[in-house]
């Protein structure tokens, strides 16, 4: 049960080597009652994803704003991010924003992650509803590089790293990590809206078949919008005990997504 009073927020990021992310550990396929059908579950994963061919993803981007955490009597943890591989397979390059209650206080921070190793923390200032614009991008064979801007704080991050997965896949996705070799309990909070998502610099086209769930013991947790008519934005939903039911959950896929933001510059992803 969540703990009543405002989140207070800590300004303190994570030691470096606890939090880590998975692959989508795929557990089947949703079944919600209603015309609306997602194409897969996961206990770990909720929001979009693609896959094809080896090769087939050299690029992905995406904005989004920072969800705002409520408080929660046990310590519970969450990440926005994008990435290429991990749906169907076992790599994974990643960058997105950590938001956690932990020690009786919200926690905001961005970082960056190449499996196996665990996640690397960027040292710049993140706070709810800051806009955050990401892209990872092959630059060379064997060289990508990862880039995270915060829109609203002026600050702008960039690496360039080795990496050799099989670019099977790219996701938008919203997900509880592991912190010290553990699963973690997903976070209370606002949703997480997903926009100018693109893929090799263009529009994915995302369908609700690309959708996913994130249901743990018969429970849902969180479950993403139907995408924008263009198909380049969706909102993913944190689900409270009372929605905490495919059938319940339903409903919450029809509902439209979070409103794109006036644009400082174009996006070209």
């Amino acid at each position: 049960m969540p703990a009543s009073g405002p989140a207070a927020t800590s300004t303190r990021r994570p030691l470096p080597g606890r939090h880590r992310h998975r692959p989508c550990s795929i557990t089947g396929r949703p079944s919600p009652s209603g015309r609306e059908r997602l194409g897969w579950a996961s206990s770990n994963w909720s929001g979009y994803a693609l896959s094809g061919r080896k090769g087939r993803f050299r690029s992905i981007s995406a904005e989004w704003r920072v969800p705002t955490v409520r408080p929660t009597r046990q310590p519970s943890y969450s990440s926005a991010w994008i990435g290429i591989d991990g749906f169907r397979n076992s790599s994974l390059i990643q960058t997105g924003t950590a938001h956690e209650f932990v020690d009786g206080k919200a926690r905001y921070y961005a970082w960056w992650e190449i499996l196996p190793a665990a996640e690397t923390p960027i040292p710049y200032p993140v706070l709810p509803g800051d806009r955050m614009r990401a892209s990872i991008r092959r630059q060379s064979s064997g060289l990508w590089r990862i880039a995270l801007c915060n829109l609203t704080r002026g600050w702008s991050f960039c690496t360039d790293r080795s990496y050799s997965g099989p670019m099977t896949s790219a996701e938008w996705i919203l997900e509880p990590p592991f912190v010290d070799g553990a699963p973690t309990r997903l976070a209370a909070l606002t949703p997480v809206c997903f926009f100018r998502c693109r893929v090799n610099g263009r529009n994915p086209r995302l369908r609700l078949r690309d959708g996913g769930i994130l249901i743990q013991n018969g429970r849902v947790y969180a479950v993403p919008t139907a995408p924008s008519a263009r198909g380049d934005a969706f909102a993913v939903r944190r689900l409270g005990p009372p929605l905490g039911k495919l059938r319940l959950a339903a409903r919450l896929i029809r509902r439209k997504p979070c409103r794109h933001p006036s644009p400082h510059t174009k996006s070209n992803g």
